[in-house]
């Protein structure tokens, strides 16, 4: 993995960058963050947006296949987002922990076809496999369960149109739940229901997942979704990484997701680590109101599970960080810049789902791996 970072001076805009170059397309990762604070909601945006596009001459050879706009109010400043035709995008409002209006995660691929697919969604066309990134599923009416159940109907839908299934084909989900400490059991509860009828349980697999505090652009609606799927992968491709020895499966309290996931191809393989926290192998949190140990138990349990798919922190190409508490984002900040001052890092305002959990992050990492058995990605 490369890194490196830009400053845009006269945009007050600093970018982090991971680039990864493989037999076959090259990834390249962005976070991408204003540094001026002082500056109004329409500056900030207008100026992401210029970063975003010299960003782009940069890596004229790749295409831009998702952006994710973390914000401080996404019912107001949804609208200051330039239209996008080729690229997925997802706006949850978490606040930036900087102090500024807007970051943005964005990724690219090169040599890939890139076309959309549906309202937020987009399909990145590789000689090998199809990668489907659908954003900002929701629904307006009812309940979190309701909603949650219906958001996961239209996406299973969308995914038979295409011979796909939540079982076989998805990834990775991201499930944003307004209010979570209030909300999170009935999405839960809708999910593990879904999940039962198309063949998902604790005796085959789940999917890699973040479920978290997150409001959409959207008033009525209360949980909002993003997901990765691939089409043309094989089950053989496919690795679900327990971390047994740091973390207990996920069903044992009642929640139905993956600890991370990994997918092999010929020249390399991702790693999808879910949203982690501090949390031993009987499911009990570890270092109650203690930031700094919760921060050091989190990053323990993520290596961990990188470790398991083969990988390491000098793998991650991006790293989200969730603060429950916004006074933590001083010592959080500066533990990271010393541990880990190249990979690409936003930390943003999001309650877990259990408040006694201080913090948690997720990440995404590309190993390069030789294996015959398979097609480069």
């Amino acid at each position: 993995m490369k890194y490196k970072t830009i400053e845009y001076k006269k945009l007050s805009v600093s970018v982090q960058l991971s680039m990864f170059d493989g037999q076959g397309a090259n990834e390249t990762h962005a976070i991408i963050e204003i540094r001026d604070n002082r500056l109004d909601a329409e500056t900030q945006f207008r100026h992401l947006a210029e970063a975003l596009r010299m960003l782009q001459n940069d890596l004229s050879a790749a295409v831009p296949v998702m952006k994710r706009y973390f914000v401080s109010d996404a019912v107001n400043q949804a609208a200051l987002l330039p239209k996008e035709e080729n690229t997925a995008v997802s706006v949850v409002q978490q606040p930036p922990l900087n102090g500024s209006k807007a970051a943005v995660w964005a990724y690219w691929m090169s040599d890939a076809v890139v076309r959309p697919c549906g309202a937020n969604a987009v399909i990145a066309e590789r000689p090998a496999c199809k990668h489907l990134f659908n954003m900002q599923l929701h629904d307006a009416n009812g309940d979190a369960f309701a909603q949650t159940e219906a958001v996961f109907q239209v996406y299973g839908k969308t995914l038979a149109d295409r011979r796909l299934s939540l079982k076989d084909n998805v990834i990775r989900t991201w499930i944003y739940v307004q209010n979570v400490d209030t909300r999170y059991d009935a999405m839960v509860k809708a999910r593990q229901r879904l999940f039962r009828e198309h063949g998902l349980t604790e005796h085959t697999h789940y999917l890699a997942s973040t479920g978290i505090e997150g409001k959409s652009p959207y008033p009525e609606t209360t949980v909002l979704m993003d997901a990765y799927a691939i089409e043309g992968v094989a089950p053989e491709q496919i690795t679900y990484l327990k971390g047994a020895t740091h973390l207990n499966p996920t069903h044992q309290y009642g929640v139905t997701f993956e600890r991370a996931t990994a997918v092999n191809y010929g020249d390399r393989r991702h790693v999808f680590v879910s949203g982690t926290a501090s949390i031993d192998n009987r499911g009990e949190i570890v270092f109650p109101h203690n930031i700094g140990k919760q921060m050091e138990r989190t990053i323990e349990n993520i290596g961990v599970l990188l470790a398991e798919g083969g990988c390491g922190m000098q793998d991650v190409a991006q790293l989200i960080v969730y603060l429950r508490d916004t006074g933590d984002y001083r010592l959080v900040a500066s533990y990271l810049s010393e541990r880990f001052p190249e990979i690409p890092t936003v930390i943003v305002w999001a309650p877990v789902c259990r408040p006694g959990w201080l913090t948690e992050m997720e990440c995404v990492a590309v190993k390069a791996v030789e294996n015959r058995d398979f097609a480069a990605f």
